[in-house]
């Protein structure tokens, strides 16, 4: 399975970048995880009638994949203002590669709470026009502590927290799966009603 993965922060260090890479490490024989920076994007505007390079070939990336993990931060009970733009962008142009596609978010944050707020907020924005991804239900991974979850080489330590991380990622994994054979038929009357409008 091919799966696209979203630091959901510009800053140069992350506790949710490193929760990527250790999942991109941990679950290496169930998925083929690509792991996407955002910190060099251009802020959202309307004046733009297209979509800059480096948004094209994350929306591209997007669409090749059989589905998308984000991992955000939280900034003020919300999602931070680089993955918003970003979003934005995704809804703007003409491609718009999220509508329909599985979407499995986590989170980390200092703080007891995990993220919970922004990943709410997340929630929310994803099922605006425009995007309207297909988010996985249930199945929240909001770490907490993040200081105190990795050790040195950045693997989790907390058994309890991999065996739910894994329980979450496998739920995903397996909707996905589910929901590919309804992608293709939502792309093909999609498709079907272009030309018919022609």
């Amino acid at each position: 399975m091919k799966l696209i993965a979203i630091v959901g922060t510009n800053a140069s260090f992350s506790y949710n970048r490193k929760l990527l890479w250790y999942m991109k490490k941990h679950f290496v024989a169930e998925a083929e995880i690509e792991i996407v920076e955002i910190a060099e994007l251009p802020l959202f505007t309307e004046d733009s009638l297209d979509l800059p390079k480096k948004i094209l070939e994350i929306a591209e990336a997007i669409e090749d994949s059989e589905g998308l993990i984000i991992s955000t931060p939280e900034y003020n009970h919300g999602i931070t203002a680089a993955l918003k733009s970003l979003l934005e962008w995704l809804s703007w142009g003409a491609i718009q590669p999220l509508v329909n596609t599985p979407v499995m978010i986590v989170g980390t944050s200092l703080g007891k709470q995990g993220t919970v707020f922004a990943q709410e907020n997340l929630r929310q924005i994803l099922s605006s026009p425009g995007l309207e991804a297909f988010v996985l239900p249930a199945n929240q991974f909001l770490l907490g502590h993040a200081a105190d979850a990795f050790d040195t080489s950045g693997n989790l330590i907390d058994r309890q927290t991999i065996s739910w991380l894994e329980h979450c990622f496998r739920n995903f994994c397996l909707y996905a799966k589910n929901l590919k054979p309804l992608r293709k038929l939502m792309e093909t009357d999609a498709d079907t009603g272009a030309s018919e409008h022609e």
